[in-house]
């Protein structure tokens, strides 16, 4: 069990600091997801946003860094397991996350100074029955082609502008696909 919640990580037997509070997780996050980054220069601005010193770090490391990077966003767990479709995106759903993990948290989590990105998680993990855990019930539901019933049928005409996940696209494919519209 980990009662600690790290400030720091090993790479390469040497400990760094890292930034844990949950804005620069959630930063990450979206970096993960720009899709005008390159796969390199993601993984070098999630390093940046992650380790406040990351020149400090040997470029031989970048490797084990980006993976204790990864541990961290997931709670100290590593990854495994099969990829299932996506059901929220962390930038997009903010909005309707905030107040759940509000509630669990007692109190508004964005005017602390700072909040673990672990206790963060904890908390959304227990936000339970709300407007994010019914969008996510009927995205899953449209993932999976089941059919809707009456009521996720009408709560979803309703409230398709938040429901349904928008693609983003590159630059260049926002140009290219102007091009192809005339636009």
């Amino acid at each position: 069990m980990t009662y600690e919640l790290p400030a720091a990580v090993e790479v390469g037997g040497v400990e760094y600091v890292i930034r844990s509070d949950y804005r620069a997780a959630l930063d990450i996050l979206e970096a993960l997801s720009d899709p005008d980054l390159e796969d390199q220069e993601r993984a070098f601005v999630v390093m940046d946003i992650f380790y406040p010193d990351l020149p400090a770090i040997p470029q031989a490391d970048y490797q084990a860094a980006l993976e204790r990077c990864f541990w961290f966003l997931n709670g100290g767990e590593e990854e495994g397991g099969k990829r299932g479709p996506k059901l929220m995106d962390w930038a997009f759903d903010f909005p309707r996350i905030v107040a759940p993990v509000n509630r669990v948290m007692g109190r508004d989590i964005r005017s602390l100074e700072y909040l673990h990105w672990w206790s963060f998680l904890s908390a959304y993990m227990e936000i339970g029955d709300c407007l994010f855990s019914q969008i996510v019930a009927i995205r899953s539901k449209k993932a999976k082609h089941q059919k809707l019933d009456k009521s996720d049928q009408a709560f979803y005409k309703a409230n398709r502008q938040i429901i349904d996940l928008k693609n983003t696209y590159s630059q260049a494919e926002q140009a290219l696909m102007q091009q192809w519209s005339g636009q």
